[in-house]
């Protein structure tokens, strides 16, 4: 059973360092340089920091308006493991 705070390959740190290198390399393919991305997007320097450096606790509005900049989308798709709420509590009470 996986811990809640645990960094499995496939958790959310992973995906926000693989979002984060994304964003960063698309950025960087433009030649945009961060204030200007930031301007674009009408995000702060730091919140785009946290981004590219893979914060898993960004606010989802922002990274969409940087993503639009950058001429990126963002997908959801089913993983391959799922965690049920009757779990949590499991490890909660465990």
């Amino acid at each position: 059973m996986r811990s809640h705070g645990s960094k499995s390959p496939t958790g959310p740190e992973s995906a926000a360092r693989a979002l984060g290198q994304a964003v960063r390399a698309r950025r960087r393919a433009l030649g945009l340089d961060q204030l200007v991305l930031c301007d674009l997007a009408g995000v702060g320097p730091a919140f785009l920091y946290s981004l590219e450096h893979g914060k898993p606790s960004v606010r989802l509005d922002k990274v969409v308006a940087v993503l639009a900049v950058l001429g990126l989308e963002m997908h959801v798709r089913p993983g391959r493991e799922s965690i049920s709420a009757d779990d949590s509590l499991r490890e909660v009470e465990g």
